[in-house]
């Protein structure tokens, strides 16, 4: 799974590479508006230690918000859907509160929280919170009628049983949105630190931008690229892991 991820990562980098180098070569432009291979490499070399440490540092705090985001969904989820009401009315806030891009919500953010870690996690959050929020409780909200049934004949039925059944049946379904939504952990992440943020990989974007140096842009992509494709199998290998914790939950 982890080499086949990685593998299709590079493909779909080079080829972006080799599209790039062909507008390049195509429209003869020079090296500062779009950077040779020698260049590239040069300043791989040269920024690869203090990148990757970057983008260590922003997928960490990606993690703690997207751990934080499944939590809050979860908790949520198992309440939205005991009633219609509940659940129809956490959909609405949730549609209405996303329907403001974040990089509006941002600038209110860290005038608030300042520049640090806090503001970072919290709209890391944000982005990824609510398209997990509506799937769990469209998930949860649904009878699996067959095996619910089964239980509430032998009166062994209960909440925490009814959730799990229903997460079993949905697994697939809820590893997918959990996959998802870290790459937009990890996308939040850059665009809080590209806005504001005194650390990452999205600040150094950010000062990479203003010196107009593509090299630089490109190697960080690239980093982002592994270590995100990293993050994913490690989601999907736990999920899993749980699906099988589950299976033999239900089945005793």
């Amino acid at each position: 799974m982890l080499h086949r991820r990685i593998y299709q990562f590079f493909i779909i980098y080079f080829l972006g590479l080799a599209a790039l180098f062909s507008i390049k070569y195509a429209l003869n432009l020079s090296d500062y508006v779009i950077p040779g291979p020698p260049e590239i490499w040069e300043t791989g070399r040269r920024v690869f230690t203090r990148y990757l440490f970057n983008v260590i540092d922003t997928l960490s705090v990606a993690i703690l918000g997207h751990l934080l985001s499944i939590c809050l969904a979860t908790i949520v989820g198992i309440i939205g859907r005991l009633t219609a009401w509940i659940g129809s009315f956490i959909r609405v806030a949730a549609y209405n509160i996303q329907a403001y891009p974040i990089v509006a919500v941002a600038p209110i953010i860290f005038i608030l929280l300042g520049d640090g870690l806090s503001s970072r996690l919290l709209i890391t959050a944000m982005i990824c919170y609510f398209p997990l929020l509506l799937s769990f409780i469209g998930i949860l909200s649904e009878p699996v009628t067959e095996i619910e049934h089964f239980y509430e004949t032998t009166m062994r039925i209960n909440w925490h049983l009814q959730v799990k059944i229903r997460a079993f049946e949905n697994i697939n379904k809820i590893t997918t949105v959990i996959v998802g939504s870290g790459t937009l952990a990890m996308v939040g992440t850059i665009v809080s630190e590209f806005i504001a943020a005194n650390a990452g990989i999205g600040h150094s974007i950010r000062i990479a931008l203003y010196q107009s140096d593509l090299a630089k842009i490109l190697v960080a992509l690239l980093l982002i690229g592994i270590c995100t494709s990293l993050y994913l199998v490690c989601l999907e290998g736990l999920g899993q892991v749980v699906q099988r914790r589950l299976q033999g939950e239900v089945r005793s």
